[in-house]
């Protein structure tokens, strides 16, 4: 059996609003966070930027925040691909409570890991609609940063 290792897709950066709250639903927090168009995303088997996208959040009263976040992507050579990311961050109160007042706080304070799933168009990338990925992100003041891997 082979054991499964990790290879670099590609590194996203982008700008995001302030969370929009809609209210308590179901225990929870339910907000949506605009991540604003032009952020590039770079790998070596793909570039581009970010078109458009959303990460409508659950945050729940144990302190972990649910992400379904999805994306549209614009290649370097024009194709369009979509992206939908789901996972979770959590951290210790304290650090949560940092995060929430927009102070710039270490990735390694806290866990966010996630499970892109990414819808391209037969061509060049439909190699991405037959492979499993995994993210990692980190959230900073005036953005996010998430890098992308394939799952090998």
């Amino acid at each position: 059996m082979q054991e499964p290792g990790l290879r670099l897709l590609f590194e996203a950066r982008g700008q995001v609003s302030a969370p929009r709250v809609i209210g308590q639903v179901r225990g929870a927090r339910r907000q949506v966070i605009a991540i604003e168009p032009d952020g590039p995303f770079v790998g070596d088997r793909i570039c581009g930027r970010m078109v458009s996208g959303f990460d409508w959040q659950w945050v729940r009263a144990d302190g972990v925040t649910e992400v379904d976040a999805a994306y549209l992507l614009e290649t370097d050579d024009g194709v369009l691909i979509e992206c939908r990311n789901t996972g979770i961050r959590h951290a210790p109160p304290e650090v949560m409570a940092r995060m929430g007042r927009g102070e710039a706080v270490d990735p390694s304070e806290y866990y966010f890991r996630a499970t892109p799933v990414f819808t391209a168009p037969e061509g060049k990338y439909d190699w991405l609609n037959r492979a499993l990925f995994l993210s990692t992100g980190a959230r900073y003041p005036d953005g996010v940063r998430l890098r992308f891997y394939e799952i090998t």
